[in-house]
């Protein structure tokens, strides 16, 4: 059995508009779309590494089971 992982809500609070492709395609890549969309997403290093590149437009939180 693998090993259990937390998972973290990710929140997009401010529009990628403005900001380069890279970012506005690393937000798509974490699933938001809309302003206030949130995702629910493993605690991974890539998704953390993903939600450091766009801190600046995101809210990250850890959700608790």
């Amino acid at each position: 059995m693998a090993d259990k992982q937390g998972q973290i809500k990710v929140t997009l609070r401010k529009s990628a508009i403005g900001y380069n492709l890279r970012q506005k395609k690393t937000v798509q890549g974490l699933g938001l779309s809309k302003m206030n969309s949130s995702r629910i997403l493993k605690d991974t290093p890539q998704i953390r590494g993903m939600v450091q590149k766009v801190i600046h437009l995101v809210d990250c939180e850890k959700v608790v089971d």
